[in-house]
């Protein structure tokens, strides 16, 4: 795991009591990394967190429920609120579906202090840190966390899952060697092993970003 860079500069104290300085935590890892199943676990472990609902243009697959897994909008809806300004970030993946992240779902949680976390891609991780330069809120709040799969183990997670064709598998493993190289520019990294010890390492980095965001 990475040593944690220097954090942004501290807001001036409010008059009165202070709040605690949320955190927003933000998980990239290749298709397979167990990204989103640390997010679900954090939330589900009582230790403050709530998830960022992210949105997409592919239809529900079975069993996903709208504002719970995702925002599921038409084509139409997600241009019209890009043309709204209304995405932190956005992207298009695989070549024919969107994927974004509302800034209403990311500003209003931290206004009301409220630690978050999020599951993004290496591209929506890049838009969120431009995100944070222009918003003094965001740029305290966050921090990035990689999770870091090796090659082998990756390949089988990939076709454990049994979702996927060969074909599938071999481009969703030449995106995950890019997204790989992407690694250093993060906050933390997690070198995946179990799922308990992922969870114990990113319950650990949960302590560090709170001192870095306070």
């Amino acid at each position: 795991m990475s040593s944690s860079s220097a954090p942004g500069p501290t807001p001036s104290p409010a008059s009165g009591t202070s709040a605690k300085a949320p955190v927003l935590l933000v998980l990239a890892g290749p298709a397979g990394s167990g990204k989103s199943t640390l997010c679900s676990r954090l939330v589900e472990a009582g230790v403050g967190f709530s998830r960022v609902i992210t949105t997409t243009t592919r239809g529900p697959r079975a069993g996903e429920v709208d504002g719970i897994h995702y925002h599921f909008f038409s084509t139409r809806e997600f241009d019209e609120k890009v043309a709204a300004g209304e995405f932190l970030e956005w992207a298009w993946v695989h070549g024919e579906r969107r994927y974004g992240t509302l800034a209403s779902s990311v500003l209003e949680p931290l206004e009301r202090g409220q630690d978050t976390v999020i599951s993004v891609d290496v591209q929506g991780v890049e838009s969120l840190r431009r995100a944070a330069a222009s918003n003094r809120l965001v740029s305290r709040a966050i921090t990035t966390v990689f999770i870091v799969v090796d090659r082998e183990r990756l390949y089988a997670r990939m076709r454990h899952r049994g979702k996927d064709d060969e074909a599938e598998i071999a481009r969703r493993m030449a995106t995950a060697e890019a997204e790989l190289r992407e690694a250093p520019k993060f906050d933390f990294r997690i070198e995946s092993r179990s799922r308990d010890e992922d969870f114990a390492e990113l319950l650990r980095i949960v302590e560090l970003a709170r001192v870095r965001a306070s």
